[in-house]
């Protein structure tokens, strides 16, 4: 039979794509609900809920007896032969509910239970398709912007673009369509929250999985991506092909490809080298547009020293130390600069320093020189670290020889430059 509670909700879920078996399941909760109300138990009810033909039907199910003690469940046999006369007691006897007869109140709240439910289901919905969408690339309307955010609207669905995943130089007005990547969903107390960005490093990803069909095909993978949204991204590929150049096809011809990522980026500028297993190599490569001249590894502490010519120094650094930041980031080692000069009287200092003692028997003679060695201080490095203080600790050595000690150092040290 018609139910008004199906036709006013059959509409809805049309509206709202909810699926028709979830909409199907929450009527018969909801009609189990109003039967509890009305009859105290639903055990010996059964519901079918048809949305094509916008019916529900209800059946109560009693047992026929001779005398009725229990009338929710039981049915007396004069009554039950009314109806089907070949009935006998102990059988079963189906009665037909009309959904009218649970009265106007009961229908009222089950509407407004139904559609609360559907709304709860809406956002169930809505969470589980996004959800799954998390890193897609979309495009959305711009529906408001205020200082901390931006509101899309998607198919009638809000996502919100915080000011933390907005490019921080890029100006949005309402009515404008702008790509976005989906980035997270929350489930919060008023529904799904889905968050975009155009900020996070895997925007620039997409970008180029749509502009470069070889990283879409798997022929160029980006190995690595280090990015200040606005600024700078620096990006190493590589070619699982080599007749295929990494950097170029990214490139594109007269550079048509990378043209496009960064007009979609508000002229964000973009480095793009080629991805290197050996450390060395890559970060070198990662220091670009500096060339540096040598790269001192520290593998137990990940650390690396950058030897970069003196005019070079600028570029290595870069705006804010941005571009050695983006590098260190790029590739995962914490990366620090040194001028060619400032490397070169390092290593005359520590060639200077690595001078044994023995070696300057002429200038402290024998006899001291045994005395230093076996007090531990067996290299010039030894004794400045030490300084004169530690020095007049030792037994038999007072502050004349350590002037003696400190001035044979400082002669030697200008006889080693004066020959270089």
């Amino acid at each position: 039979m018609k139910s008004e509670i199906v036709e006013a909700f059959s509409q809805i879920v049309r509206e709202k794509n909810i699926d028709r078996d979830l909409l199907s399941s929450i009527i018969k909760q909801i009609i189990e609900s109003m039967i509890k109300k009305k009859y105290g138990s639903a055990d010996n009810f059964s519901i079918f809920v048809s949305l094509e033909k916008g019916e529900i039907e209800i059946t109560h199910v009693k047992t026929i007896v001779e005398e009725v003690t229990d009338a929710v469940t039981e049915i007396d046999l004069e009554s039950a032969r009314k109806v089907e006369p070949d009935l006998e007691v102990g059988d079963e006897f189906l009665e037909i509910i009309d959904p009218a007869s649970f009265g106007r109140r009961l229908i009222i709240s089950a509407k407004q239970n139904l559609n609360q439910r559907l709304k709860e289901a809406e956002k169930d919905v809505i969470f589980e398709e996004y959800k799954n969408r998390v890193g897609e690339f979309i495009v959305g309307d711009i529906r408001q912007v205020n200082r901390f955010e931006v509101f899309l609207n998607i198919d009638g669905v809000e996502l919100v673009l915080p000011k933390s995943e907005q490019i921080y130089n890029e100006k949005y007005r309402r009515g404008e369509h702008i790509r976005v990547l989906i980035k997270e969903v929350n489930r919060t107390s008023k529904g799904p929250q889905i968050i975009v960005s155009r900020a996070d490093p895997n925007f620039i990803v997409r970008l180029f999985e749509i502009e470069v069909p070889e990283i879409a095909e798997g022929t160029i993978e980006i190995k690595a991506l280090a990015r200040e949204a606005g600024d700078r991204t620096k990006i190493a590929v590589y070619s699982n092909d080599k007749r295929i150049d990494a950097v170029g096809a990214c490139v594109g011809m007269k550079g048509v490809r990378i043209q496009s990522v960064v007009k979609e980026l508000n002229d964000e500028k973009i480095d793009i080298i080629n991805w290197s297993s050996e450390p060395e190599i890559f970060i070198t490569r990662s220091l670009s547009p500096a060339k540096p001249l040598k790269i001192i590894l520290n593998h137990d502490e990940k650390k690396a020293i950058a030897i970069i010519p003196n005019d070079q120094i600028s570029l290595a650094i870069g705006r804010g130390g941005q571009n050695k930041r983006l590098a260190s980031k790029l590739t995962g080692w914490e990366i620090d600069t040194i001028k060619e000069s400032e490397y070169q009287e390092l290593m005359e200092e520590d060639s200077f320093a690595s001078i044994d003692i023995s070696e300057m028997e002429d200038e402290l003679g024998a006899s001291l020189v045994k005395k230093l060695i076996a007090s531990g201080y067996e290299s010039i490095g030894d004794i400045l670290d030490a300084g004169e203080e530690e020095i007049l600790q030792i037994s038999g050595v007072g502050q004349k020889t350590v002037d003696k000690i400190f001035n044979a150092i400082e002669k030697v040290k200008q006889e080693e430059y004066e020959e270089e």
